[in-house]
């Protein structure tokens, strides 16, 4: 059984090749129970948890483990560890352990280039991203690898931070204008696709902020009861899931719209399956707002685990 660095993950799961390996997975037979996750305490202030995530398909069988801890100390400890367990399908031998940290980066962006890909107009050229954290790079190269992007814009809360990822990310990707935001409302009014990765539990993307024809998508939170954008935004949008199951347990932005009784189930027009498969309707001009609701699928950590495997392999 191999064991799989992160910087082996890094070196393997290259963008957009991954986002083409995503869509042509969720467009294949899978099998992928609901993921479980574990609050460690029941205090009104904790946000530490543990969470299993399996899947399998034609090729392999998965399992991702991980345990979120926010507040650890820096730096002696993450606030994310993750492993990958995988297994040959055909006989169910063991294959690999896989980092699986590097892996939730690199298909977290992968996911929210794939969701562009499938909803944003072909023609945007301006990215605006909230959040400064570890997904920030990975999003911002996904994002340009499927669309022809000219601006991006990084917001934060604290500046300094979004300086580091403009800085970073201007000296990686030439030819493209980056940008600190410090007004969040002109920045929404100017950006084709909004991409919000923090770990705000309050809305910072307002409905009557966003123009039409855009693109937003939705990543930081897991939490039922908060949310990264307001009820006006969901209630304009033509709402897409990662996965209904998730989306109906875990994510505010679409529960809470639901318990205020704005919008019903209904209001999400379709999954990431649908959405692969061309069974559900995707963008149909260019006036229409678009927004996706990320929580994460076990099936995108096998596909990117198995990405990993395969290279190490040859």
């Amino acid at each position: 059984m191999k064991i799989i660095s992160a910087e082996e993950v890094h070196a393997a799961l290259q963008y957009p090749d991954l986002v083409d390996a995503l869509q042509e997975a969720f467009s294949r037979k899978f099998s992928m129970p609901p993921r479980s996750v574990f609050l460690l305490d029941d205090s009104e202030d904790n946000h530490d948890a543990f969470a299993v995530l399996p899947a399998w398909n034609e090729s392999v069988i998965g399992v991702k483990a991980f345990t979120y801890f926010p507040d650890n100390p820096r730096p002696e400890y993450d606030s994310l560890y993750s492993k990958i367990l995988l297994f040959d399908r055909a006989h169910g031998e063991p294959l690999a352990l896989v980092d699986g940290t590097s892996v939730t980066f690199r298909r977290t962006g992968a996911i929210s280039g794939l969701a562009s890909r499938l909803l944003s107009r072909k023609d945007s050229q301006t990215l605006l991203l909230l959040g400064t954290g570890n997904l920030a790079t990975y999003i911002i190269r996904a994002q340009v690898s499927v669309r022809d992007l000219q601006r991006v814009l990084v917001w934060g809360r604290t500046p300094a931070n979004a300086k580091k990822v403009v800085d970073q990310m201007a000296g990686e990707l030439s030819g493209l204008d980056f940008s600190v935001v410090d007004n969040l409302q002109t920045a929404c009014g100017e950006a084709d696709i909004i991409v919000s990765a923090t770990g705000s539990h309050e809305p910072l993307v307002l409905g009557e902020w966003i123009t039409p024809g855009t693109h937003t998508d939705f990543i930081g939170n897991h939490h039922a009861t908060k949310r990264e954008c307001d009820t006006a935004l969901v209630v304009k949008s033509k709402v897409y899931a990662d996965s209904r199951d998730n989306c109906f347990k875990e994510a505010g932005e679409i529960l809470v719209p639901i318990s205020e009784g704005a919008i019903t189930k209904d209001h999400v027009v379709g999954q990431l399956t649908e959405m692969c498969l061309g069974t559900v309707p995707l963008r149909t001009s260019d006036e229409e707002i678009t927004l996706f609701k990320s929580i994460g699928m076990a099936l995108s950590d096998l596909v990117g685990a198995n990405c990993a495997y395969r290279a190490a392999a040859e």
